[in-house]
């Protein structure tokens, strides 16, 4: 379902879990209402600390991307909800890239600007 982090990549292994859900909620391949492993379970089946999954689940629910609801467990929140997410995962892409390659706010608001 979920697969692990590449150490080789240069996004921490929280946030390329965290771009993982949210792009697969918003493309509808994990749907509206799947329950997601618990923090535990998919930090021991990915091999990565608990933390990380931690950080990533928060992360999610914070950009509305998935609802815990106690001890029911966790689940991927309406389409609605999921989809509105896909900006702000283009959005963080465009930011780190921008950084990536030395670019400041003003320069790549321009280039996004000039995009438009």
């Amino acid at each position: 379902m979920i697969t692990a982090p590449d150490p080789a990549a240069p996004e921490p292994p929280y946030e390329q879990l965290r771009m993982q859900v949210a792009r697969r909620a918003a493309s509808g391949d994990l749907a509206p209402g799947t329950r997601l492993p618990t923090v535990r379970g998919l930090a021991t089946e990915l091999g990565v600390a608990t933390n990380t999954v931690a950080r990533a689940y928060r992360e999610l629910e914070a950009d509305g991307v998935i609802v815990t609801e106690g001890r029911r467990g966790t689940f991927v929140a309406s389409s609605t909800a999921a989809s509105s997410s896909e900006a702000q995962v283009a959005a963080e892409r465009y930011a780190a890239m921008s950084r990536r390659l030395g670019l400041g706010l003003d320069e790549a608001r321009k280039l996004l600007d000039e995009a438009w």
